[in-house]
């Protein structure tokens, strides 16, 4: 066959793929080629944020513009250098991507950049200087938690410390912050600590090895990344009384913050232990809406905009003074400062509740629950 008939013969089952989408060929050469590169994928937050990402995708001023294509690495930073080098070899014009090591993937984020590929990185880090970066400020998410905790105990007691995933800049950077803080404090003693895996399944699992040698009232409070909800549940099923629940600083899972209204809240849908207690609680959370928007400053840079190399989100924190119900989870409503959704609304007590940004109107419930759009 020549290769005038090869070239055409490609062409023409190009074209067909993409009316097979509903695109003519041209439409589908017109719009950018972007993967997401996940890594860790086992806990909620991985979870929603990827509907983020998708939904930003689809919302009608992105969505002639982007064919969006998804990877999953896993906890393997080898396997997710391979898969960016895969994409940059299939024509990607931007990767947003989770990435599982700060500098593992250097090297070949370097190579992608070099290719005129933008990567963008959202939540965790990455220190190559071609690289954008989209994330709170996390040892301010660690030092801010850590000194509630302090204050909340008097500079005095035991405490449990559960982590993250091993390995990324959030958990390094989160862990390093929190416990500088507890050191300054001779009387706070981590008596116990684990990994949990941004899980609350992990959570409980890991919570259950410590108290194997130990009982909560040996324990006068928790810092936890994720796991709080977990941990005041676990409680109650011990026999403690809600006003007996340990001061816990931890994740913004809408679980926890439902539990953190006043004892005795009626509130739609809520059953024991998703349910106000009045838990004593400091709530924060890199937002699942970060990949969202790294996708959205991706399109800006791939079309020429001026894009800064790092975005540092507001860290979003919720005390048990500055809870707030959302009734409808509209849009509006969370941009008047609702911070925790109903559990009608909202049946996971793990996912999210900090979705909210002034900088993401395409995204909200819809986006974050099942990765649908803002009309």
């Amino acid at each position: 066959m020549g290769i005038g008939l090869k070239v055409r013969r490609l062409a023409l089952l190009a074209g067909m793929a993409a009316c097979a989408f509903g695109l003519s060929a041209a439409e589908a050469a017109e719009k950018h080629k972007i993967f997401l590169s996940m890594s860790f994928i086992g806990n909620d937050w991985q979870a929603e944020a990827a509907n983020m990402v998708k939904a930003m995708a689809s919302h009608k001023s992105l969505a002639d513009k982007v064919d969006l294509q998804v990877q999953v690495a896993g906890p393997n930073a080898q396997r997710q250098i391979q898969q960016v080098n895969a994409m940059v070899q299939a024509g990607a014009e931007a990767i947003v991507i989770f990435p599982i090591s700060p500098t593992a993937l250097n090297q070949v984020v370097k190579n992608a950049c070099d290719k005129g590929v933008k990567v963008f990185a959202y939540d965790a880090e990455i220190t190559e200087p071609c690289a954008y970066n989209v994330h709170i400020d996390q040892e301010e998410a660690g030092r801010v938690t850590a000194e509630w905790l302090v204050k909340k105990l008097n500079g005095k007691g035991n405490i449990i410390a559960v982590t993250g995933v091993p390995g990324t800049s959030v958990d390094d950077l989160r862990t390093k912050a929190a416990k500088e803080v507890f050191a300054k404090y001779p009387d706070i003693k981590i008596v116990g600590e684990a990994v949990g895996m941004w899980s609350q399944a992990v959570a409980r699992t890991e919570l259950s090895k410590i108290l194997a040698t130990r009982s909560w009232s040996d324990i006068n409070g928790l810092w936890m990344q994720v796991g709080c909800f977990t941990a005041n549940s676990m409680q109650l099923e011990a026999g403690k009384k809600t006003s007996e629940l340990l001061p816990c600083a931890g994740e913004g899972s809408n679980g926890g913050r439902i539990q953190m209204l006043p004892d005795g809240t009626e509130v739609e849908g809520a059953a024991s232990p998703y349910a106000p207690l009045g838990a004593p609680r400091i709530s924060y959370a890199s937002p699942p809406y970060s990949g969202a928007l790294a996708l959205k400053l991706a399109v800006e840079a791939i079309e020429g905009k001026d894009v800064p190399k790092t975005t540092i989100l507001p860290l979003p924190v919720v005390t048990n003074e500055t809870i707030k119900l959302c009734n409808e989870g509209t849009w509006a409503e969370m941009k008047a400062g609702c911070n925790a959704f109903k559990p009608s609304l909202v049946s996971n007590p793990g996912w999210f509740a900090s979705i909210f940004s002034d900088q993401t109107p395409e995204i909200g419930l819809s986006a974050a629950l099942v990765g649908q759009p803002e009309n």
